[in-house]
Order: structure tokens, then sequence, then C-alpha cells
């Protein structure tokens, strides 16, 4: 078999739509033969990099972005939205929208351990279906356990330097692409498939762009 198809995820783990755009693609996969033959690179997209470290009370970020109104008729929508993902959105328990700089950084180290998809879906389930404070360092170093990473280099990312930069670096890759809004796909180095796609159009588009990956490089003239 060939090797996966290589997706690269441009993505925040406060995104309802990045959730939701995982959600799609994975019900276009559906079957397991299908899943192993598309592999999801996740890289970092800060929605608020000017957020204070310990984050803000969310009623009061969203009421001072959107209003009180609007606020609540966007999580209204957006619950409707999730039910048809199957995701559980629970915006009332979400206390505290959070700088997610340390979440990306275990995101970066789950990749080194092979288990960044695993980490990903565990993150967006704890932000918006358990109101789990995913700013938070302890709260990372327990859901990297769940999503069964090793603890001494989730400590370390979680704290050091190397792990900051290389999200640093990532991000600002991103940026210099053009990316200004998540979910961002790339796929083949040269694709850009902006926001949560439904479910059809990764249907109609995959198989197409798997047979491109595995086709033979043109012959030299």
């Amino acid at each position: 078999m060939s090797a996966p198809l290589s997706i690269t995820v441009y993505s925040d783990v406060i995104c309802p739509w990045c959730y939701a755009g995982k959600r799609r693609l994975e019900a276009a996969l559906g079957t397991p033969d299908m899943t192993a033959q598309v592999r999801l690179a996740w890289r970092p997209f800060e929605l608020n990099p000017d957020m204070p470290a310990q984050g803000i009370e969310r009623t009061v970020y969203r009421a001072g972005k959107f209003g009180a109104a609007r606020s609540a008729e966007l999580d209204r929508s957006m619950t409707e939205t999730g039910r048809d993902a199957g995701i559980n959105f629970a915006f009332d328990r979400i206390a505290r929208t959070p700088n997610t700089r340390l979440a990306h950084c275990l995101i970066w180290e789950a990749d080194r351990q092979g288990r960044q998809d695993a980490v990903v879906t565990r993150l967006f389930r704890a932000y918006f279906e358990e109101g789990q404070d995913v700013g938070a360092a302890d709260v990372l170093a327990r859901l990297a356990t769940d999503a069964g990473l090793e603890a001494g280099p989730v400590a370390q990312a979680l704290t050091g330097a190397d792990s900051l930069a290389a999200v640093v670096e990532l991000e600002q890759q991103g940026r210099r692409m053009g990316i200004q809004g998540v979910p961002f796909f790339i796929l083949l180095g040269k694709y850009g498939v902006s926001g949560a796609q439904p479910p059809q159009f990764w249907r109609e588009t995959l198989p197409k762009i798997i047979a491109e990956a595995a086709a033979p490089p043109p012959a030299a003239t």
C-alpha cells in the first residue's frame, strides 16, 4: 500500500469550526480503508495571539467581541451545526477563553510521539464538550496522558523553549502563506481548502487527490 496522503491542517483548539471541520472530514472518510489512506498533520494558528496567558472570562470576552446577544445567537447556531457533526457543544460549561499557545506546544510534542491526531481530538472534546481550561498546563498534562503521550517529554514541551520556538515558526509559516482564517487544509503542498467543508465535498475531492498523489511523475522529454 502506498504512503497515506498527508493533509496539513491549520487550526486552533478553541475554533468550533475547526472541530466541525475535522468531524466532517472524518465522516467523509467513513471506512477504515479510506481512513488509512489519509494522515492529518496539525499546525498552529492562534485566533487570539495577544490573549493574556491566564485567558479571559468567556462571557466578558465574547460580549466585547460580538455583543452579548450576538454571542448567544452564534452559540445557538454552532450548537445546531455541531449536532449534525456529532459534537455536543457545551458552551455554557466554558468559563474562560484561554490562551492556546501551550496547547499548540502540546500538539507539537504529540507529533513527535506519533499521537498528534489523538491529542487534537482530546483537546477539542475537553474544551468544547467538557468545558476544561485548555490553556492551563496541568490540564494539558492530564489530557496528554489521556491521549497516550509520555509524561516526561510532555512536561518539557509545556515548559521548554524549543517547543515554543517551533510553534511560533510553524504559525509564522502559515501566515506567510497568506492563511488568515481556520480551518485551512493544504493537500499535496499546493491545493488549499478553506473552511469546514461538508462531507460530500471531501468524498468527491479526496479520491482525486489520492489518485494524483499515487500517479507516477511524467516522463522527461
